[in-house]
């Protein structure tokens, strides 16, 4: 599988996987089927993915007891990156909250239930607008140089909101919303790209409707000989070299498929077509 470096030190494979989907409807409570979550987790691992992203906003808190059910002790490769700054009230409901000891207090949280000393990667889920990012930064850093944090990254920023923070904080990552359907963070690619950080997509498949039969992508994906959820991951990974997508999925089939597009090469002239599309 190719390769591709976080912040100077963390290699990682560059498929990674999103743990998302392997909760409750509406992103609350527990998976339909527990014995699967856990089975996807440790084949993911199996199958050479080592990054796995999560929040702990998922479930809440049910993504980050998972991941330390399947896979504590982890691998000495193994990246955790999870995220916090977000509360959640009901199915489908995110609200951003910045605040630092708000913050101090989720990270402290999620180093418990992953069973950690250090996050790898640690992630504001959202920018609070009611908490200056400096502030909700400077929190992150404090935590970074006691050591409880390696790296910072940010989800879903603008490219503003991207040079502020690193302003005050050293920043690796970031993760927005980005896939063949969906470009709006195309700029924030580029910076990202420009500046040595790795670029986060979730949603890459925009929730299946990529690779839905019938779609846009079923005809191309025809004549590649690959499933459209390969295709679109296929031209994720063209896009850019730091580009790093986390598919999610908790069907152990659909994750082996996934992981199966490193594997799939495209020329220039293939991905302008699919950009095309």
């Amino acid at each position: 599988m190719i390769t591709m470096s976080i912040g100077g030190d963390l290699t990682v494979n560059r498929i990674g996987y999103g743990t998302m989907q392997i909760v409750g409807p509406g992103y609350v409570g527990p998976p339909r089927d527990h014995a699967t979550a856990v089975r996807v987790l440790r084949r993911a691992v199996d199958l050479g993915v080592n990054l796995i992203d999560t929040a702990d906003a998922y479930g809440p808190f049910v993504a980050e007891d998972l991941i330390a059910e399947a896979l504590h002790p982890y691998p000495d490769d193994l990246v955790i990156a999870t995220k916090g700054g977000v509360v959640r009230t009901g199915p489908d409901v995110w609200i951003p909250l910045g605040r630092p000891e708000y913050l101090r207090q989720a990270l402290e949280s999620s180093l418990r239930r992953l069973r950690l000393e250090t996050i790898d990667l640690y992630q504001l889920h959202r920018v609070d607008p009611h908490v200056p990012l400096e502030e909700s930064l400077g929190e992150l850093e404090k935590l970074r140089q006691e050591g409880k944090i390696r790296h910072i990254g940010l989800s879903e920023v603008s490219v503003a909101e991207l040079e502020r923070a690193r302003a005050t904080a050293p920043v690796v990552s970031v993760q927005n919303l980005y896939n063949l359907a969906t470009r709006d963070a195309e700029d924030v690619l580029r910076y990202a790209e420009a500046n040595g950080l790795a670029f986060i997509p979730w949603f890459p498949m925009a929730t299946g409707e990529l690779a839905r039969p019938g779609g846009v992508l079923d005809a191309a994906a025809r004549e590649h000989g690959v499933s459209p959820a390969q295709l679109a991951l296929a031209w994720l990974l063209h896009r850019a070299p730091n580009v790093l997508p986390i598919p999610g999925t908790s069907d152990p089939a659909h994750l082996e498929e996934n992981v199966a597009a490193a594997g799939i090469a495209l020329t220039a002239e293939q991905a302008e077509e699919l950009t095309a599309l």
